[in-house]
């Protein structure tokens, strides 16, 4: 799947690049959620879990069990010892026994039994009533497959948005690649009209060398937003499960922006849907599961069941036996009764925890969605206003080369100028970046 993946990838390619992998973040996200290993353990957690379930269940049918044992004694295990004598022979004559004249003699009699034994027997036993464990141990695991899957919706989420926290840093530091680039060009140009005029005596040598120094600090940070993408571009990739690529291009529209208030949601509405709280409702449920299910401990238990046997001496001369028999089992804890009421007063105070820890947390997930709409409407804001000082930082840059031209102003004002415009520009696609995670989080917090 991962190698098909990248295949796919590899075919995402412009028709107007130059042959760059091309990389939405779309992509970047369904990629993540396929091969993350954190996603990955959890889905493994919510299938050990629905076993679980399934395992838990089958203690509302009967244990059977069967077993055989097979033995040989160094002596008799039953030895049975008959003295012999003359005994009198009965002719029918009550009277005569007393006075018998005929007798038979009987030698003395010695006998072993159960020298050698093979037994075998199957029981089965039916609980009837165990105090309600069997059910409430059942409800345990099914609220611990909604856990599970809860706790797959926030492992996905926080996946997600790790993959789109990088995945905007790589826009950043691509974007300002291309600004810089832009820059670059823009001091070649300046570079030949200042070398022209500095040859033709009208300016001094201090202005072509200002251009030089410049020229110098951007192909320093040339280098260092390369190797800054690099880096950031191979965590997005371990992120992914893909395999790096240099030639990987983001894509990316920093130009369409759909306003906070598309997205706005109430947030007692969300509330509820969201996994955090669902989990903390699960706690205060669990609590009380656990509570009937020590409850249980202390009440009588009732089963029954029936065993059947077959018992040979291995003997040629002495043939098996076989029975069975029926049985009732009633289980009373007595002495379980004195900490009962301790224990059980123990788990109603974690009960009431759980409770408390709900409420206090409904508060804290009310103030993280506001917090999460207060910096997305901030951010938007600040994209407007970063987005009309651009527009003057441009027409500034234009007045300061017209005055530069004609000699008004000096070069530093120039240059000056320019960098304004490119330091505005990089912090307007900070923003626009920045906005489009702050629209994740938001989106995440309200359970969308």
């Amino acid at each position: 799947m991962r190698n098909l993946q990248i295949i796919i990838l590899m075919f995402c390619i412009s028709c107007y690049g130059y042959g760059q992998t091309q990389l939405s973040i779309e992509q970047s996200k369904s990629m993540a959620v396929k091969n993350n290993n954190k996603i990955k353990n959890s889905v493994l957690e919510v299938d050990a879990a629905k076993e679980s379930k399934k395992e838990m269940f089958t203690n509302y049918f009967p244990k059977v069990t069967a077993s055989a044992i097979g033995m040989q004694a160094l002596d008799p295990l039953l030895e049975i010892k008959m003295k012999g004598g003359n005994l009198p022979i009965y002719d029918g004559n009550p009277a005569s026994l007393a006075n018998a004249a005929q007798f038979a003699y009987m030698p003395d009699v010695n006998m072993g039994l159960f020298n050698q034994v093979g037994l075998g027997y199957v029981s089965v036993l039916q609980p009837v009533y165990a105090g309600g464990k069997i059910k409430t141990a059942n409800n345990l695991t099914s609220l611990n497959v909604k856990v599970k899957e809860q706790q797959q919706v926030l492992t996905a989420n926080e996946v997600i948005l790790i993959t789109e926290q990088q995945y905007w840093q790589v826009i950043i530091l691509q974007e300002k690649q291309k600004t810089l680039e832009g820059y670059i060009r823009f001091l070649d140009t300046l570079y030949r009209q200042v070398n022209t005029a500095f040859k033709s005596g009208i300016i001094i040598k201090n202005d072509l060398l200002k251009v030089t120094i410049k020229q110098q600090e951007l192909q320093v940070s040339k280098m260092q937003l390369a190797n800054g993408r690099k880096l950031a571009l191979m965590q997005l990739c371990q992120t992914i499960g893909a395999d790096y690529n240099s030639d990987i291009m983001l894509n990316s529209d920093l130009t369409d922006f759909s306003a906070p208030e598309n997205y706005f949601v109430d947030r007692n509405t969300a509330l509820p849907n969201r996994a955090e709280y669902q989990l903390l409702e699960k706690a205060v449920e669990a609590s009380k599961l656990e509570t009937k299910m020590k409850k249980a401990d202390y009440l009588p238990s009732f089963g029954v069941g029936a065993v059947g046997y077959y018992m040979d001496q291995l003997e040629s001369n002495l043939d098996g036996a076989a029975n069975g028999m029926v049985y009732a089992s009633l289980n009373i804890p007595i002495s379980e009764w004195w900490g009962a009421k301790h224990k059980l007063k123990e788990l109603k105070n974690r009960e009431s925890i759980a409770k408390n820890t709900l409420e206090d947390n409904k508060g804290l997930l009310s103030l993280q969605m506001e917090k999460a709409w207060t910096n997305l409407t901030e951010l938007n804001d600040k994209i407007h206003l970063m987005e009309a000082a651009l527009l003057q930082t441009e027409e500034n840059l234009l007045v300061s080369q017209k005055g530069y031209t004609n000699g008004i102003l000096q070069l530093s004002d120039l240059l000056e100028a320019e960098a304004l415009k490119i330091d505005t520009k990089n912090k307007l696609i900070e923003a626009k970046s920045q906005y489009r995670i702050s629209l994740t989080i938001y989106l995440q917090v309200t359970a969308r």
